[in-house]
């Protein structure tokens, strides 16, 4: 479990220094960051020290510690309107694993039989994008769920600073999350007319896509984009056909391919690597700064694809 918890965790921190890196995060909003999931200044000089950043002093990330969040990107608009005639789209809540979980259903219009597909957020909650994510879905005729895996904490629309829920995130354990996910599976189960079930991440959720079809026997397919691999001892599990998407410049990520490609090779698992020259970790996030719409454009057509092949047919 510690271990499972810490994996989480140095992902996090990771993406935070590859943002601030690649200047997408001020320094001071870094440091900050680093104080809040260090705990403090001590935990914070720890975390830096790990990731080979030295000569910050313990008055500098004092005084990021209390500073105000940098702002997010403004957010995109959105590629389907919520009040699209031909889907229905909404907020549900359940009850599972001792609290109220929230979520985000999208479907086709009418109860017809459809598959159903998991959605799985980035390390920023369920935020507006991927709630498009899942109206763009039931577009294409799938029963879309989105589970806020901040439920637990009120749900991710409680806290202005996506920092906090990052750091509870990355401070939860991958066994609570998938229990979690486990639970939106069983709900999304129950909708009129789910047939097939797959699964889509992205970043954090991709890890957690690939984690899942792990221990998901249920579902038919995946689609994780730039998420870290699964333990390769539980890729013979895995049942889904996987497209796994990537950035061909995300080498932080795209480090793990090698390895997971040779374990599902050998598990003779059903599975499609695909790498997008140019675009870098979080491409498909039309709301975020490494955008490349036409690497996302191809990657949500091949999704689509991969879907209507594995879970329509």
């Amino acid at each position: 479990m510690a271990e499972d918890r810490q994996d989480l965790f140095r992902y996090v921190v990771e993406e935070f220094a590859e943002d601030y890196h690649e200047g997408e995060l001020q320094r001071r909003e870094f440091l900050r960051r680093m104080t809040l999931l260090g705990g403090g200044v001590v935990g914070a000089r720890v975390l830096l020290t790990s990731l080979g950043i030295a000569g910050i002093s313990a008055a500098e990330l004092a005084q990021a510690q209390t500073a105000p969040p940098q702002p997010d990107p403004a957010k995109g608009a959105g590629m389907v309107d919520p009040r699209d005639p031909a889907i229905a789209a909404k907020p549900v809540t359940y009850e599972a694993n001792g609290f109220t979980n929230l979520a985000y259903l999208a479907r086709p219009a009418g109860n017809a039989p459809a598959p159903g597909v998991l959605v799985i957020h980035e390390n920023k909650g369920l935020q507006p994008h991927i709630q498009d994510i899942a109206r763009r879905l039931a577009k294409a005729g799938y029963i879309a769920m989105a589970p806020d895996l901040v439920s637990k904490i009120g749900g991710t629309q409680q806290y202005i600073d996506t920092a906090q829920v990052s750091s509870y995130l990355a401070q939860t354990s991958g066994d609570e999350h998938i229990a979690n996910l486990q639970a939106a599976l069983a709900v999304l189960k129950t909708q009129p007319g789910v047939q097939k079930i797959g699964a889509v991440g992205f970043c954090f959720g991709g890890g957690l896509t690939w984690r899942l079809s792990t221990e998901a026997p249920e579902l038919a397919a995946a689609v994780p984009f730039y998420g870290p691999a699964p333990d390769a001892a539980k890729v013979p599990a895995i049942k889904a056909a996987v497209l796994g998407i990537y950035g061909g410049n995300d080498t932080r990520i795209n480090a793990g391919i090698p390895p997971l490609e040779t374990a599902l090779k050998a598990a003779g698992t059903t599975y499609q690597i695909k790498i997008y020259d140019g675009a870098g970790h979080a491409f498909n996030n039309d709301t975020g700064q490494n955008y490349v719409k036409t690497a996302a454009d191809d990657a949500w057509a091949q999704t689509l694809a991969w879907f209507d092949k594995y879970l329509k047919t």
